[in-house]
């Protein structure tokens, strides 16, 4: 079994920054694909963004050019880079991580945007 554990969440300010990590307990990276998600308040967990082996992204219209995912196959780890961060951010985010019938979520962490 894999667990994925997020980090990262925060409070921050419109305009502000942070990155969520998401680290796996083992080596599982070098041929899944990772996605992060997130969940607002009272509306469905919508995707994010995802990138897979090669290092493709793609990301929603509402995070493109302002969230950046990648990932580092040597820790197990990837992140996302969130900039210019709005108020309509703030949710819950979840990574996962799949591979055919392998499919791993993380527990979520808090990314709060308020002034």
């Amino acid at each position: 079994q894999v667990q994925l554990v997020e980090s990262g969440g925060d409070l921050v300010q419109p305009g502000g920054s942070l990155r969520l990590s998401c680290a796996a307990s083992r080596s599982i990276f070098s041929n899944y694909r990772m996605d992060w998600y997130r969940q607002a308040p009272g509306k469905q967990r919508e995707w994010v963004a995802a990138i897979y082996t090669g290092g493709f992204t793609y990301y929603s219209d509402s995070v493109r050019g302002r969230f950046t995912i990648s990932r580092d196959n040597v820790k197990s780890t990837f992140y996302l880079e969130m900039n210019s961060l709005k108020p309509e951010d703030t949710a819950v985010y979840y990574c996962r991580a799949s591979l055919g019938q392998n499919d791993y979520w993380g527990q979520g962490t808090q990314v709060t945007v308020s002034s």
